[in-house]
Order: structure tokens, then C-alpha cells, then sequence
């Protein structure tokens, strides 16, 4: 029996995050892993890059083969290995006190605040992290292992790439969470979806978020690209905002009173205030039909 989220009586705010370079300065793999295995971590994107491209492979499925096969001999490559890598991952400015921070600003506003990972790195590394050993996230949408009786892995259990990380904005739009539950393919009315695209925002930093960007963007939502302060580098920013791939941006500096903190709150604010004149739309709308059924 899956676990749904039904329709609130206050407006409901999604933060969709993917995790490397937007909540994170480097690939959390290249943050212990790969070094521990003896490899530079530029051959060991290289070297795995290379496995799919040679076998028509998904790049994300390469690099979990990749991991395991390094592993071998070395140490034993089960989940608390990877959630122990997780542990290490550094963050950026901020991102320990920002989850709790917003999700108390929306209350304070009348808006309830959901966080949830959208990522293509790996579910068992961000699960070893501080953020979300708290319990910050409402769910991790990422790539992952299956493990036998002795907890070692033995085959992807999950794989997220670059497209089908959209399938998982539908999934939060419904309340529909478990990736197995068929229930996401269920026509919903407009005025029952639990948190429609508009009251979504999406955070990303690459490429890789193109199509989730787009998608949230296309339905009122707001996208935002995120850079790295220290370098100020905004190219890929400037590439997605040339390109009508995100709405905003700002750099991924997520203290009280950064560009980030005051753009999400806006966002916040406004959905509070959007969310009224919503409500008073479907109320003159129940009334309308009400009124049609009388009189046929």
C-alpha cells in the first residue's frame, strides 16, 4: 500500500533541488570516493564516459559500474560505505540552516515549504550527509544501488538522468512520491492537484536541469540557476537565461538575507497572495456549476 499526500488547506510550496554544484561546490563522488580508489578524478569521468560511450550506455549507469568495479579488492561497497563518503560531501554557505529557515518563513505566511533532492548523483551519498540525516527532505529522487542479504551491492536499483528527473515533478505535483506507485498516470482536476507546477521552484546549476527547468517554467513555475560565488563563473546561467531555461538567477550562497534567500521568499509571498485569488477562482467556479446543474 503506497502513502499519498493529499490536497492541504494552505498553499503548498515545492523547493526541487538537484544536489552536485547547487547544493554542493563539486561532484560528491569526487569528494572522497574517487581519490580513495586511486584515481584522478578528471581520468575517472574520462575513463567512464568512455564505458558508455562505448556500449550505448547511460552515462549514470557507467559511472555506478564504474564505482563498483573500482571498488573491488579495496573495500567492501555496500551502503554505509557510501552514506560514510555522504558524510564528507561539502556544502555550500548556508545550505545547513536554510531548509528549516524557509520551510518557518512560509508558515510564518501562511504557506507550508516541502523540500525534495532531484539528483543524478547518488541516493545513499546524499543520505549520509548532515542536510539530510535531519530530515529535511520530504524525498530523494536519485540514482541507487540494490543490495543483497549482506548489504552489498549488486545492481542499480534506481537511475536518474537528465530527462526522466521530470517524471518526478509529477510525482510532488500529485502526492504521489513512491516511485513504483502507478497512481502518477491518474487524471487529477486542476483544482485538487496538491501542489501545482506554479507553486514550484526548481534550483539547479547545468545542463543536466534543462529539462525540469523547462518544464516548471512552462506551467508558471519559477526555475532558478545557481553558480559558484567563489568564482562568480555565471556562464552556464547566462547560457540558460539566454536560452529561456530558467527565470533567475543568483549565486548558490544560501544564508539569512543572500539574493537566493530573498528571491525564494518573494516567490513565497507571491504564491501566498496568488493562492487567494485561486481560491476565490474555484469557489465562483463551484457555484457556477452548482447553479447549471439546478437548472438543467
Amino acid at each position: 500500500m503506497f502513502t499519498r499526500k493529499t490536497k492541504e488547506d494552505k498553499p503548498v510550496v515545492a523547493i526541487c533541488y538537484d544536489f552536485d554544484k547547487t547544493l554542493s561546490p563539486n561532484d560528491m563522488q569526487a569528494q572522497g570516493y574517487i581519490q580513495s580508489v586511486g584515481y584522478d578524478v578528471d581520468e575517472f569521468w574520462k575513463d567512464s564516459n568512455s564505458v558508455a560511450f562505448a556500449n550505448e550506455m547511460d552515462q549514470n549507469l557507467a559511472y555506478m559500474y564504474k564505482m563498483l568495479d573500482e571498488a573491488r579488492g579495496k573495500f567492501v561497497f555496500n551502503k554505509q560505505a557510501l552514506m560514510d563518503y555522504g558524510s564528507k560531501v561539502e556544502l555550500f554557505k548556508g545550505v545547513e540552516e536554510w531548509f528549516d529557515r524557509i520551510r518557518q518563513y512560509g508558515a510564518d505566511n501562511g504557506v507550508i515549504v516541502e523540500h525534495y533532492i532531484i539528483s543524478s548523483g547518488l541516493k545513499e551519498m546524499i543520505e549520509g550527509t548532515s542536510i539530510a540525516k535531519k530530515g529535511v527532505f520530504e524525498q530523494i529522487y536519485a540514482n541507487s544501488f540494490y543490495y543483497d542479504n549482506r548489504g552489498e551491492v549488486k545492481w542499480p536499483a534506481q537511475v536518474v538522468n537528465y530527462t526522466n528527473k521530470t517524471q518526478f515533478l509529477f510525482r510532488i505535483e500529485k502526492g504521489v512520491l513512491n516511485p513504483n506507485d502507478p497512481m502518477v498516470n491518474d487524471y487529477i482536476p486542476l483544482e485538487e492537484v496538491r501542489i501545482p507546477f506554479r507553486n514550484m521552484i526548481y534550483i539547479g546549476d547545468s545542463d543536466t536541469d534543462v529539462p525540469c527547468m523547462r518544464l516548471v517554467n512552462a506551467y508558471g513555475g519559477h526555475s532558478i540557476g545557481v553558480y559558484n560565488s567563489e568564482t562568480g563563473d555565471k556562464t552556464k546561467v547566462y547560457k540558460m537565461m539566454q536560452e529561456d531555461r530558467i527565470r533567475f538567477f543568483a549565486p548558490a550562497d544560501y544564508t539569512d538575507g543572500s539574493e537566493l534567500d530573498c528571491l525564494v521568499k518573494a516567490i513565497i509571498d507571491r504564491t501566498q497572495a496568488n493562492e487567494k485569488l485561486h481560491d476565490i477562482h474555484n469557489k465562483m467556479k463551484r457555484e457556477y456549476l452548482e447553479a447549471e446543474k439546478h437548472k438543467n
